[in-house]
């Protein structure tokens, strides 16, 4: 019988979709208030994948970034829930301005947090799930076949793979 092991804690990383500037910067601010400094970040990435996030507004773009402060993994259970509440805040009209998924990584695995069901999704409470988005195999990133077709883009690969590098060395001085 296998006893249980509590992993070592994780990289926070959040990805903000908006086509306002003003919106996320003051997004940021509030999730840097929130997890403590960003210590990596890509530039605006252009976000032309799907129509799902047309309310969002004309010429959308994400900027992942990830943050210094290593989390406990099951602590993505309230960073969703938090970062729900704040798109919430910057409604309009009923229509959402900002998308802020966050996720976490370890040496093994890129993760997202949703609120959507889905066969390769596992639950872990209060309505929210997660899900594997990529994989770490002979020193790279690998898609599954349900990876997002943003997450299989270079920009974001180089960004997980700085991100899982600041991530080792982390774990190593620890």
């Amino acid at each position: 019988m296998a006893e249980p092991i509590i992993p070592p804690p994780a990289k926070l990383f959040i990805g903000i979709l908006t086509a306002r500037e003003e919106i996320f910067e003051q997004a940021r601010k509030i999730l840097e208030k929130k997890y403590g400094d960003i210590d990596f970040a890509t530039a605006k990435i252009p976000f032309v994948h799907t129509n799902y996030y047309s309310t969002l507004g004309k010429n959308i773009f994400k900027v992942l970034f990830s943050f210094k402060k290593l989390i406990k993994r099951e602590d993505i259970v309230d960073i969703k829930l938090y970062t729900n509440k704040i798109e919430k805040k910057f409604l309009e009209r009923d229509k959402r301005l900002i998308n802020i998924d966050p996720g976490y990584l370890t040496l093994s695995n890129v993760f997202l947090a949703t609120c959507k069901d889905y066969f390769h999704r596992a639950y872990l409470s209060r309505g929210v799930f997660l899900e594997n988005e990529l994989k770490f195999i002979a020193k790279r990133y690998e898609p599954w076949e349900w990876t997002y077709p943003d997450y299989r883009k270079p920009e974001y690969l180089h960004f997980f793979y700085n991100v899982r590098r600041i991530y080792y060395n982390q774990l190593k001085n620890r």
